[in-house]
């Protein structure tokens, strides 16, 4: 199941990325308008171990986005019960991003830790307010906390007014305690439903009002079906009565189908915006670079070859 709602959160950030900005402002205080660029880099790492072959770790996300100061952002998408292993796991996760773009210069190694936070699905008695990382060195010690987002504490009202929509597709999980009521009570279920008919009122005029397009808007539909009937597959009325309402305004088209059809020409150039920022960086291989653009190996050193004209 895990792997589902991690799917539908790495498809809201590879495909929407925008979304992304307004939930890194909540997070972590920032200001960000929403105009700034922002870089994502290869999920993929490879943890050195001494007695056995490397460990590859996928972490959910690895991007910087392009303020007034560049900043490195790694956010992990959790549903299971808190435990010690996920702090462990997290520092791993930063420890390898800041050690692959670490820089050596006369000997001096200097490695950037990313800003780091776990937005969880599910809050149990046991899901933290923060995680703390102590580090201690010959040098001195340092300390700083990594936020935790719960999504559950977020009401509709509180996504709306703060812009989370990339909050929309786990919202259900606000009602996973309920299921077995609702699946049994048709008063209950509409009230539910009633909810998921606001969600649709506010993503149409937030459409109209050219907040966001109709990409956007169906991809947050598409995958938020998708996890209601993931979440609810022991529920057959749930499943029915809110997954069905989502899906309805898919039938027409689906998000992949617009992005193929009607927005080519942009994301191409989105596309080779993205690379060349990545060439500017010059810390990534072509394939690295052609793998996180989604252009060719080709079509990235043509580009190169236009920087050094």
């Amino acid at each position: 199941m895990a792997n589902i709602y991690d799917g539908a959160f790495r498809t809201l950030l590879n495909d929407c990325r925008k979304l992304i900005i307004p939930v890194i402002n909540e997070i972590f205080g920032e200001t960000y308008t929403g105009d700034e660029e922002i870089l994502f880099f290869p999920n993929e790492h490879f943890l050195d171990q001494q007695d056995e072959a490397d460990k590859e770790r996928i972490t959910d996300t690895n991007f910087t986005v392009f303020g007034k100061i560049p900043k490195k952002y790694h956010i992990e998408c959790e549903s299971s019960l808190p435990d010690k292993k996920i702090t462990i796991r997290l520092f791993e996760y930063d420890a390898q991003i800041a050690l692959d773009e670490g820089e050596v210069t006369e000997e001096t190694l200097t490695v950037t830790f990313p800003n780091t936070a776990v937005l969880y699905l599910r809050s149990y008695k046991k899901t933290p307010d923060k995680m703390n990382y102590v580090i201690i060195t010959p040098g001195g010690t340092v300390q700083y906390e990594v936020p935790v987002m719960k999504v559950q504490t977020y009401t509709l009202n509180d996504i709306f007014e703060k812009h989370l929509l990339m909050l929309i597709p786990f919202y259900i999980f606000s009602h996973e305690k309920q299921f077995p009521e609702y699946n049994n009570n048709e008063r209950k279920l509409a009230e539910l439903k009633a909810e998921y008919q606001e969600i649709l009122e506010h993503l149409d005029e937030l459409e109209r009002q050219g907040v966001i397009g109709a990409f956007d808007k169906r991809t947050i539909i598409e995958l938020s079906s998708d996890v209601i009937k993931m979440i609810a597959q022991k529920y057959e009325n749930v499943q029915k009565g809110v997954g069905d309402m989502m899906r309805g305004p898919l039938i027409e088209t689906s998000a992949r189908t617009i992005l193929n059809q009607g927005i080519n020409q942009g994301i191409n150039q989105g596309k080779k915006e993205t690379a060349l920022k990545m060439l500017k960086v010059g810390k990534l291989t072509m394939e690295e670079i052609a793998e996180c653009s989604g252009l060719s190996v080709e079509e990235i050193e043509q580009l190169a070859g236009l920087q050094t004209v």
